[in-house]
């Protein structure tokens, strides 16, 4: 199943990418929960649901994709530090609060989170504050979705849980992140994380082996397979399901590879007029502009 929330003629719809991936087929929902997107379909069908279709497909062509999850329910769950190219370049970069107390390569997963309200869609531009910060990085990743929730889950049993993926682009202020020790601000500001094109389920994806890569303005800037994961998928759920309850259409960004702008010299920061590339295998291609 690959889900898409997209507005038609002006009204917020969800529905099911065709095998052609050039049409959409709208789901039968009612218009509040077309509005929460690939959300509403993830719930209902955690509860052995399942929504049927409504009318005709659609093409891709004549539809504004949203984010898949426009409207997350809560602050999306991010993990710091999860490739071991990453984390030592980061550790290298100067800007890394956390080296300075755990060393280039972390012993357990690092946890941060995004407020839900810096979703944006594929194509909406990332804005840079600059009366705030124009030190501004990108940071491509997969990002897991939830699909039975539960607390206490074993890494056995961990991919029971997950219903699939989706791409995003966890855009980060690197001044804030570094100043304020808590990586929140800085990676929270309005426009900080580009979510798409789609929803995949495990089905269709395995999020477990895929290829990451990013390019901004054409440059080829991030390549990583998901087998290259200090904390693989399973330990992530493991780890936040201790003592925190996760719930269907809960996101978890896993990470980023090397290859943010932090580790050139200088620093290659996001400017106006720029645009960012994301490729995931099996999900799609995620683009946005910068202004």
């Amino acid at each position: 199943m690959r889900l898409a929330a997209y507005f038609f003629q002006d009204q917020a719809q969800v529905g099911c990418v065709t095998e052609d991936g050039q049409h959409v087929q709208p789901l039968d929902l009612p218009a509040p929960e077309r509005e929460r997107g690939a959300l509403a379909v993830i719930e209902r069908l955690s509860r052995g649901e399942s929504p049927g279709p409504l009318g005709a497909p659609i093409p891709l062509a004549q539809v504004r994709l949203r984010a898949p999850i426009p409207h997350p329910r809560r602050n999306l769950f991010c993990v710091g530090k999860n490739y071991h190219a990453h984390a030592k370049e980061f550790a290298r970069s100067g800007f890394d609060s956390s080296a300075k107390v755990g060393g280039d390569i972390p012993s357990v997963p690092i946890i941060f989170s995004k407020v839900p309200e810096c979703v944006i869609a594929p194509g909406e531009a990332i804005v840079i504050p600059s009366a705030v910060s124009t030190a501004i990085d990108y940071e491509a990743e997969l990002a897991v979705i939830i699909g039975q929730g539960g607390r206490g889950i074993s890494r056995a049993d961990a991919m029971r849980h997950v219903w699939g993926y989706t791409t995003l682009n966890d855009v980060t202020a690197r001044d804030w992140q570094n100043r304020h020790l808590q990586w929140h601000m800085g990676k929270s500001f309005d426009t900080f994380c580009p979510m798409g094109p789609f929803a995949v389920s495990a089905q269709v994806c395995d999020g477990t082996r895929t290829r990451v890569r990013c390019w901004v303005n054409g440059e080829a800037r991030q390549d990583a397979q998901t087998t290259d994961l200090i904390f693989d998928i399973p330990q992530l759920i493991e780890t936040l399901s201790a003592g925190i309850t996760l719930y269907p259409g809960d996101i978890i960004a896993t990470g980023t590879p090397v290859g943010v702008g932090i580790g050139f010299t200088p620093p290659k920061y996001l400017t106006p007029g720029d645009t960012v590339r994301i490729e995931i295998e099996g999900i799609g291609v995620l683009e946005n502009p910068v202004r």
